[in-house]
């Protein structure tokens, strides 16, 4: 080879290896304007096990909202945007939580929106932050998520010490409750949302005769309710999801254990009703918020959901709606899907959401959260009070 050519091949060789050099640096830099931006929106909840019902129920709603911001086409920082939402199951286990939490800042996602369990929301919370990822949680109410101090960490959903003062407010007051036995299952949600029961309700003048533990896996539930039925509570708090909480309440009706029966939110579901069958009807749940009849957009929200899907609501969804409409409206106020510049516009929030006003406090919390009551009669929950910020609000017949 002529000192020519080698002299042509080294100038080729430089020119190539220039321009790779730019193409990888530009991957991440800002598209040219005009161009559409495809911003990622993470998604986590259980899929699968017992409670896939609850994490597809979240699912469906951060489907609608994604659906629904496309079909506005909007445009961010001079960009039409396309939101895409990356969904994974974390299997309601906090191990899995963290790997899901891991992944989906390895596909540097611009925000999230979950998890559903308090058991998975809370470590995975510390990921985010690390990483300047907010997170918006529809469904996670253990008060620890918002306490640790992560600027990254909102929820639009009361928290554990608002709903534990609320069914003990209803237990000692409105039941009259003077004994109550309480168990949980040990599980981040559980066994936070019992220790607000149990502080408000002794604050309340009951006494706690017997306190029993499970686990969020557990079917048998005899052992513990036959110790409990030798103490005849007024009331039996049962502190766990649906999946327990309904076979629970069937077992405590054959062992012929009487007390009135409580559950918070995890069990508010037409499933808990299924599960527990005649045994559920007069008993007991909370839900965080207001009837979904009260809610501003709740009777147009429902009548999109079950057209769409062809089934009820089981929980969550409006609020994960909410969740990931707040996270867009920051996006736009701040021009930006830029974690870090949207993020400071997460807390300045005040949306008008399907569930309520969102505003939030310097912590991430509901700056007003409200706590709803429900009956079982005749396979519905029905609505009996509100606690806190819409308490004064004239009430609707019935929640379906």
């Amino acid at each position: 080879m002529t000192l020519f050519a080698r002299h042509a091949l080294s100038l080729t060789a430089l020119a190539i290896g220039t321009l790779g050099l730019s193409a990888c640096g530009n991957k991440d830099a800002a598209p040219a304007a005009g161009a559409e931006v495809t911003i990622k929106i993470g998604h986590a909840a259980p899929l699968t096990g017992p409670q896939a019902h609850l994490g597809k129920d979240n699912e469906n709603g951060a489907v609608m909202a994604i659906d629904e911001l496309n079909s506005r086409g909007l445009s961010i920082g001079g960009n039409k945007v396309k939101f895409v939402l990356i969904s994974e199951d974390d299997q309601a286990d906090p191990k899995a939580g963290t790997t899901v939490a891991q992944n989906f800042v390895d596909k540097k996602v611009n925000g999230v929106i979950g998890h559903l369990n308090s058991g998975t929301t809370i470590p995975a919370s510390r990921i985010y932050a690390d990483a300047g990822i907010p997170q918006i949680s529809g469904s996670a109410t253990n008060p620890t998520y918002t306490q640790q101090g992560f600027k990254t960490a909102f929820r639009v959903f009361a928290n554990d010490v608002h709903q534990g003062q609320a069914l003990a407010q209803f237990a000692t007051q409105g039941l009259k409750a003077k004994t109550i036995a309480i168990v949980d299952d040990r599980t981040a949600y559980g066994q936070g949302l019992a220790d607000e029961f149990k502080k408000a309700a002794e604050a309340g003048g009951a006494k706690i005769v017997a306190q029993e533990f499970t686990t969020d896996k557990a079917t048998d539930f005899k052992a513990i309710l036959t110790k409990i039925k030798a103490s005849n509570p007024d009331v039996l708090f049962f502190s766990a999801m649906d999946a327990q909480g309904g076979p629970a309440l069937k077992q405590a009706r054959e062992l012929g254990l009487k007390s009135a029966f409580l559950i918070g939110d995890g069990g508010c579901t037409p499933e808990f009703i299924k599960l527990a069958g005649n045994a559920a009807e007069g008993q007991y749940c909370s839900l965080p918020g207001v009837p979904l009849e009260k809610m501003p957009g709740g009777t147009v929200f429902k009548d999109k959901y079950q057209k769409r899907y062809n089934q009820q609501i089981q929980l969550y969804a409006p609020y994960v709606y909410d969740a990931v409409m707040v996270m867009a409206d920051s996006m736009q106020r701040a021009n930006s899907a830029d974690p870090a510049k949207y993020l400071p516009e997460i807390g300045k929030t005040q949306y008008q959401g399907v569930t309520a006003k969102v505003v939030f406090d310097a912590k991430g919390d509901l700056a007003s959260p409200a706590v709803s009551i429900y009956q079982d009669k005749g396979g519905n929950w029905t609505y009996v009070e509100t606690v806190g910020a819409a308490a004064d609000t004239p009430a609707p017949a019935t929640k379906k």
